[in-house]
């Protein structure tokens, strides 16, 4: 019996790549998402589209149950879900704040908490976060996104350890810096945030340099990443976190050595 496997982001990015990957290799996917179009594209990859807003909770509901009815199983979560809105703490407004969180770790949490049921049943099951090296250290202006993804750390952190006893399984992806959209996103939000304000000029220059790195050929294939989705999907004994893309692991490796006053430098300098 094929495994089914739910990926939420599933029409953009990381989360696409993986559920194509997925689905080839015969497994039963659907493939979360917001935008009717892009999922209806989905179903020409092999994947089962599936309306999934992390802001409302009803679309959660309503997916979680449409699966079950239809598998009477869930064999792996993969969260893909969420987005980058960079700008100076005191710019972005608490809205926005709000609708980071709920996107990035409410949203998912909620999720999970619909799932969890149906694994414990089975006393089987896989839960895979898209978290980023950004929940292991903190870049220029980046304060409320990284707030969500070190929670979401903390988070996965604890849920492993409470379901382990029911046989699943929870893995932490963390990418470094992955060629998508995500970047041009953050800054464009860093830009029009900071607008008319004594961050203006600072967070002008780190947008540029954004973008520029967005726009280069330095960064990883988001099909780097779905293979390490891939792989904690396919793996007996799966790793608690997959560090993996363009700079994570120095990056990492230097934010633990370095003192926090030469690693804060650093960040402004490089963006």
């Amino acid at each position: 019996m094929a495994k089914v496997i739910l990926v939420t982001g599933a029409t953009d990015g990381i989360g696409r790549q993986a559920a194509i990957m997925l689905a080839k290799q015969g497994y039963t996917i659907y493939g979360g998402g917001r935008n009717p179009q892009k999922l209806e594209a989905l179903r020409d990859e092999g994947i089962i589209p599936v309306k999934l807003d992390l802001t409302q909770n009803a679309t959660l509901i309503d997916a979680v149950q449409m699966i079950l009815n239809k598998e009477n199983r869930i064999d792996a979560l993969v969260n893909c879900a969420g987005y980058g809105s960079y700008g100076a703490i005191e710019n972005v407004t608490m809205k926005e704040v709000r609708r980071q969180f709920d996107v990035n770790l409410f949203g998912l949490a909620e999720l999970v908490k619909l799932i969890l049921p149906q694994m414990r049943k089975q006393h089987s099951g896989r839960i895979i976060n898209v978290s980023s090296m950004g929940g292991r250290l903190t870049t220029y202006f980046g304060a409320w996104y990284h707030a969500t993804k070190y929670a979401l750390e903390a988070f996965s952190d604890a849920l492993r350890m409470e379901t382990h006893q029911f046989g699943i399984d929870v893995s932490i992806i963390e990418p470094g810096g992955i060629k998508t959209n995500w970047g041009m996103i953050a800054a464009d939000h860093l830009q029009e945030s900071s607008r008319g304000t004594v961050y203006e000029q600072e967070a002008d220059r780190t947008a540029k340099m954004m973008k520029a790195e967005y726009s280069s050929n330095l960064l990883s294939n988001p099909k780097v990443i779905a293979k390490a989705i891939s792989k904690a999907v396919n793996s007996r004994h799966p790793k608690a976190r997959y560090l993996i893309g363009f700079g994570a692991k120095p990056l990492v490796f230097m934010h633990s050595i370095m003192p926090t006053k030469v690693f804060d430098w650093l960040m402004r300098k490089i963006g």
